[in-house]
């Protein structure tokens, strides 16, 4: 199955404390974290095209522009949902937005690309060697 525009994928959390502004240092408060809500909507878009990579394929993330907007305390669940909207050859361009309980809290745009694993994997670990 091809990837085509249109795909689309989620994921979701329950805020707790080990996932807030506090705790991730991103801020001082107790709730959910700019930097998990950017995870979670990256989670989304791989869960949109993963299942029909081949075996050695995966995606990267590359580019994210979000805002957050509202904040979610601990004890409430959280979503963040990803739909491919533009594929530019290896580049895949995600429209992601995140939600908790009351509404929604964020939104943006995501870019990807396809990588082959294998290929992805060894240019990395070269870098050890170049140092």
């Amino acid at each position: 199955m091809p990837i085509t525009i249109g795909m689309k994928g989620r994921a979701q959390c329950m805020v707790t404390p080990e996932n807030t502004a506090a705790a991730m240092g991103s801020g001082l408060v107790p709730v959910f974290a700019t930097p998990c809500m950017i995870a979670l909507m990256e989670r989304a878009a791989v869960n949109a095209v993963q299942s029909v990579l081949e075996e050695d394929q995966g995606t990267v993330g590359t580019r994210l522009d979000v805002t957050h907007d509202a904040a979610t305390p601990v004890g409430m669940q959280v979503w963040a949902q990803a739909e491919l909207t533009a594929v530019e050859g290896k580049k895949l361009i995600f429209s992601v937005r995140a939600y908790d309980q009351a509404g929604p809290i964020g939104e943006g745009v995501h870019e990807r690309f396809l990588i082959t694993l294998s290929r992805f994997l060894s240019k990395a670990e070269a870098k050890k060697e170049a140092r």
